[in-house]
């Protein structure tokens, strides 16, 4: 292994000023020894993995590798991951263009648009080695470039006498003209003082993440696409009010398919055109900052859209390029291709495309899609993962994604260490892939509490109020990795697309329509649904993990799913929307929904109990149908009986005092019935209960979460 690492450093583009607030250089790199230097930490929180010492040590030893191939390359990490400096179409100071792209397929490369009239043999590219391509176009006469800003282009890959017209792997905007599918590249190159400036830096990581995960297309309240500007100007604001320190950007990476979600990207470096151009995401970016909020993108790396003339398929006109040429490079479900992770190239592109984002848009973290499916070589497909460890370090498992994951990981957090969080979307429970790359661990900060969502839709679809087992919900809520940070939600965009329900609609469903008003009583239904709404939501937000996720809308219950236009609904956007109407209603329920996720995000923010360790379940008893937990201090009980309340009901508490309920979701304000006394005072009995040193008695009215605060 004999490189260590004194990786060279390359200097930022431009200085920080600020109007223009560029990331500083990098720190050097330390050397990396032989082996995880924190083994040991890794194995102090779980002991089984003692007996896999042996590939654990041996995966580090081939991100190693990874790292001294990719010096050997190009001199450091630092000027590999900054390759779209040099990869793409580039104007130089003086108006000339450069071009230059790896495409080893092709037989010869030009370029073609508006500028020389679409002829494919003016603008040739010189073949260079290892499958790489150069050009240079010299500026006009007057010293301008000679592509104008805004002109359509794209490159023709010349093979077998015959030609395919492409978009740059590269390319930083693409656009689609109405009621059109083909994209086109068109060069961004407006003039300086048309550029956005970054105004204001990057936040610090929140050691308490708060998530508002969000689509910029479907945010309008109207039906249409919005845009990047106003979901900057009209949303963020929504999410400061709201609680949230932190916006999860979906759909970004340009996506010819609507529909996909985001997640069947064309285009990696190029920001989706249907919602602006490239300096309005920074504008949006920049906003979401002067506000204080982390933005976080999802980024799709674990697979690429399957389509040849805007993505990425077949670029170079073989069934290879940045992906596997067989089998491996196709996946069955999602029919969609797969990279080929030890490709140096693939590294290059893949690696500069998470820098770009951070340089580029000032992206604070990233939440990777589809972790899962990179790490297995079945992808995950008809797997059962029972928790025998085989199943993570053995034969299945995919050491390329493994070591690109670790590769990521390393170079963001050693680049970017003061703001940058990476959350894998996880659902295996792999060891260690919340753990740092020296003890042995793939890096992230975060991962995905993903079996949390799945466990509510079963119990609200199967099974009746009365037959929930409390214990088997609390043993889930509870069931993570120690020591690997997960992030808690009730649910997501997945539970709200058309063929599932969202948590509100499955409680309410038809009854949403016409019982939401204040003005008239309400029914049993509506009852239940806003009470459990409230309380499966505080109950995963207190004990399901270290940080908290809420897609939009589903704060205030909205109604209905989301399906995007398309040929079987007439290409409506009906469903395809944010009705925010509803909760600025003051007439209709809505708002009580919304104040009680306010007040939570206010008491995490108060108290800081997801960063403030596991929570300790005192109580679980399943035919009362209570919990009762402590974190940070804090008494948490929840009382699900749909038809029993209990007068001071015993709770077992750890320090002794006097305590008052900081919130109740029996409230007026959250669309209760106010049988609890807010100004009552619980002075602790010094008996033990419950494991406890101590203990109060509380009222517990149906249906209903209280917190406890201890008073000073």
């Amino acid at each position: 292994m004999g490189i260590l690492y004194s990786l060279l450093i390359r200097a930022p583009r431009k200085q920080l000023t600020t109007g223009d607030l560029k990331m500083s250089a990098p720190p050097k790199l330390e050397p990396l020894p032989e082996e995880p230097p924190r083994f040991q930490d890794l194995l102090n929180l779980d002991g089984y993995l003692t007996n896999y010492k042996p590939e654990i040590f041996r995966r580090f030893k081939e991100f190693r590798s990874s790292l001294d191939f990719i010096e050997q390359c190009d001199g450091s990490l630092e000027k590999f991951t900054r390759s779209y400096e040099e990869y793409g179409l580039h104007v130089l100071d003086d108006g000339t263009i450069k071009g230059f792209e790896w495409c080893p397929g092709a037989d010869t490369i030009s370029l073609v648009g508006d500028f020389n009239e679409w002829n494919p043999e003016s603008h040739h590219y010189d073949k260079l080695d290892f499958g790489k391509w150069s050009l240079t176009i010299e500026p006009k006469s007057d010293g301008s470039p000679a592509i104008p800003h805004n002109s359509i282009i794209k490159i023709v890959v010349h093979k077998d006498g015959q030609r395919h017209y492409k978009l740059s792997p590269w390319a930083t905007y693409v656009t689609c003209a109405e009621k059109s599918t083909v994209f086109h590249q068109q060069f961004y190159n407006p003039p300086k003082s048309a550029q956005y400036q970054f105004k204001h830096s990057h936040p610090k990581k929140p050691v308490d993440l708060r998530i508002y995960e969000s689509h910029v297309g479907i945010s309008s309240q109207d039906g249409c696409v919005n845009s990047y500007r106003k979901f900057a100007d009209q949303i963020v604001p929504r999410i400061k009010k709201q609680g949230y320190n932190a916006i999860q950007l979906m759909a970004v990476m340009e996506h010819a398919y609507y529909a996909s979600f985001g997640y069947q990207v064309t285009s990696f470096f190029a920001a989706s055109s249907r919602c602006g151009t490239p300096d309005e995401l920074k504008y949006l970016v920049d906003k979401a900052h002067e506000h204080g909020l982390t933005i976080l993108l999802d980024v799709v790396h674990s697979h690429a859209s399957k389509n040849v003339e805007d993505g990425l398929n077949k670029w170079d006109c073989t069934d290879g390029g940045y992906f596997h040429d067989n089998s491996r490079g196709y996946h069955s479900l999602w029919d969609s291709r797969l990279f080929n992770y030890s490709q140096i190239e693939t590294q290059r592109f893949l690696l500069s495309n998470l820098r770009w984002w951070v340089e580029e848009y000032h992206f604070d973290g990233f939440r990777f899609d589809g972790v899962s499916s990179m790490v297995y070589h079945s992808h995950g497909i008809n797997d059962v993962f029972s928790g025998n460890y085989d199943d993570y370090f053995g034969l299945n498992a995919d050491t390329d994604s493994l070591i690109y994951l670790m590769l990521s990981n390393y170079m963001l957090h050693q680049f970017y260490p003061d703001f940058m969080i990476t959350i894998a979307e996880e659902v295996s429970g792999m060891p260690a892939m919340c753990r740092p790359i020296e003890e042995g661990g793939q890096g992230f900060d975060y991962r995905l509490a993903m079996a949390i969502p799945d466990l509510w839709i079963k119990y609200l679809k199967h099974v009746r109020d009365e037959d929930w087992d409390i214990g088997k919900l609390v043993f889930q809520l509870e069931n993570r990795r120690y020591g690997e940070k997960h992030v808690a939600y009730a649910e997501s965009h997945d539970q709200a697309l058309v063929g599932d329900k969202t948590i509100a609609f499955w409680l309410m469903d038809k009854e949403m329509y016409d019982f939401m008003s204040t003005l008239t009583p309400f029914t049993a239904i509506i009852d239940r649904g806003i009470g459990l709404h409230k309380m499966i939501r505080m109950i995963t937000y207190g004990l399901g993990g270290e940080a908290w996720l809420n897609f939009m809308g589903n704060e205030f219950g909205h109604p209905e799913w989301l399906d995007f236009p398309r040929i079987g609904n007439n290409e409506s956007y009906h469903y395809c929307r944010r009705q925010w109407n509803l909760v600025d209603d003051d007439t209709l329920r809505y708002k009580f929904l919304n104040n009680w996720d306010r007040e939570m995000n206010k008491l995490e923010e108060t108290y800081k109990f997801l960063s403030n360790g596991p929570a300790w379940v005192s109580w679980k008893h399943d035919g009362d149908k209570v919990v009762a937990f402590e974190r940070a201090g804090l008494v948490f009980v929840f009382n699900f009986n749909n038809h029993q309340s209990f007068p001071d009901y015993k709770v077992g508490v750890e320090q002794h005092g006097m305590y008052k309920i900081v919130l109740d979701s029996d409230s007026e304000d959250f669309g209760g019935h106010k049988r609890l006394d807010h100004s009552q005072e619980f002075f602790t009995f010094p008996e033990g209960y419950a494991g406890r040193r101590n203990h109060i008695c509380v009222y517990l009215p149906t249906r209903t979460a209280i917190v406890l605060a201890k008073q000073n």
